[in-house]
């Protein structure tokens, strides 16, 4: 599968570069990540026994500054996933026009078979096997899927320790005590919350007479949830990895987020689908369902050309990254869908991480309510020149996006 979303975003370069006068030098140069590392980190585990986990990190481009891209724990990781998230990480900071280029590092695990202490052995023995790669002018990490403050802290101290010097700039979503910015643990959701309000505020539609669906409720799907609960809309189903919930009269987010989060260690144990009386249903009918916004923010290849026909939301929001394949996104703008892609909708993660990033290199820290007021600002100027650039050639919002991030950065490699 990971293959293929390369290829997917491939297709989707071509598509752009179609409509974009880029060098050829600049197109040949994004096809291929500039730096791309695979190495084995030996764990000692709580029993005594070793264990090898396979690790990547790769930088896909820093024609627009040092790389920038998470670290994700996940059973499935392999270097096709990671090379494809750095494509689009890439991507993601130019459309947003903030000065990174793309990075993405990962471990092939599964992190909540692991003790606490495990899971700090692998953190940090990660970072010892790739400290020679990265640095906060080269390649600054971040968290991912099943990634969090705490192991961004073990990380972050396995690195000062290494090069012999307090290094909090390497790695953004730290804990606050540890340089770490106000509003980055909700940023994600946050940033994608102000995406869909730049775009109600355009269609002059009610949030309280939207349908909403989400298929994925971690951190960036529970934070974007309450954003949308409070602002009046009916979420209606919610998924997680375990199964999914229907209520045609909607629920009460704090509540579906208490109790998702009420047996949470290192990671969540619980279910949305736990003590909450409602539909069950699974994650591919949730893709189904008769809503207003389907808000896809799980995994990759969620929406393929096989399910892409049944899919009856005229919206659709991508919170996670690649969640359509390309295929079923012809399918979808044939039938008249508005996908706002996940290059824009999902940048928030990333734009708190710039953020955190100047002030850990200036040492000067600011509100949480600075860091929302600048992050809407981002989003909502990316979002303007993304819908403008769109509605002037008559283009997909995901072209739109591929055009503009395609422009910045050919100008910064000619």
């Amino acid at each position: 599968m990971s293959g293929h979303i390369f290829h997917d975003a491939l297709v989707r370069l071509d598509e752009a570069c179609a409509g974009t006068p880029v060098a050829p030098e600049v197109l040949e140069k994004l096809k291929i990540a500039k730096t791309a590392i695979e190495v084995a980190i030996s764990v000692r585990m709580d029993d005594g026994s070793l264990q090898i986990f396979q690790g990547y990190r790769v930088q896909h481009n820093d024609a627009r500054g040092p790389t920038k891209g998470g670290i994700r724990f996940h059973p499935k990781v392999c270097m096709d996933e990671i090379q494809t998230l750095a494509f689009w990480m890439t991507f993601k900071c130019a459309v947003v026009d903030i000065p990174f280029g793309g990075g993405k590092g990962g471990v092939t695990v599964d992190p909540k078979k692991l003790s606490r202490t495990e899971l700090e052995r692998l953190s940090r023995g990660y970072i010892a096997n790739i400290v020679n790669f990265i640095g906060p002018d080269k390649d600054i990490l971040a968290p991912d899927m099943y990634t969090n403050a705490m192991i961004m802290g073990w990380m972050m101290d396995e690195y000062s320790n290494i090069v012999g010097q307090r290094t909090p700039a390497i790695l953004s979503g730290k804990p606050i005590a540890l340089g770490g910015s106000q509003g980055r643990e909700d940023a994600t959701g946050r940033g994608a919350y102000y995406c869909l309000q730049a775009f109600q505020q355009r269609k002059e539609f009610n949030p309280r007479d939207m349908r909403v669906a989400i298929q994925g409720f971690g951190n960036a799907g529970q934070h974007l949830a309450l954003q949308l609960h409070n602002e009046g809309y009916n979420i209606v189903a919610v998924s997680d990895s375990k199964s999914g919930i229907y209520h045609e009269r909607g629920f009460d987010i704090p509540s579906l987020v208490k109790i998702k989060n009420e047996t949470q260690s290192v990671y969540c144990k619980g279910s949305v689908s736990e003590h909450m009386e409602a539909d069950q249903i699974t994650n591919a009918e949730l893709l189904e369902l008769d809503v207003d916004i389907l808000i896809p923010a799980a995994l990759e290849n969620q929406i393929t050309e096989t399910n892409a026909t049944n899919v009856k939301a005229p919206i659709i929001l991508e919170v996670a990254n690649g969640p359509i394949a390309h295929e079923a996104d012809v399918i979808l703008v044939d039938a008249g869908k508005v996908i706002i892609p996940d290059i824009l909708a999902n940048a928030g993660g990333v734009i708190v991480s710039y953020f955190e990033w100047v002030q850990n290199r200036t040492g000067y820290f600011w509100s949480e309510e600075k860091v929302h007021h600048r992050l809407q600002e981002k989003m909502n100027t990316a979002f303007t020149t993304v819908t403008n650039v769109s509605q002037e050639h008559d283009i997909s919002l995901r072209t739109a996006a591929y055009t503009i991030a395609l422009h910045r950065i050919n100008d910064a490699i000619i």
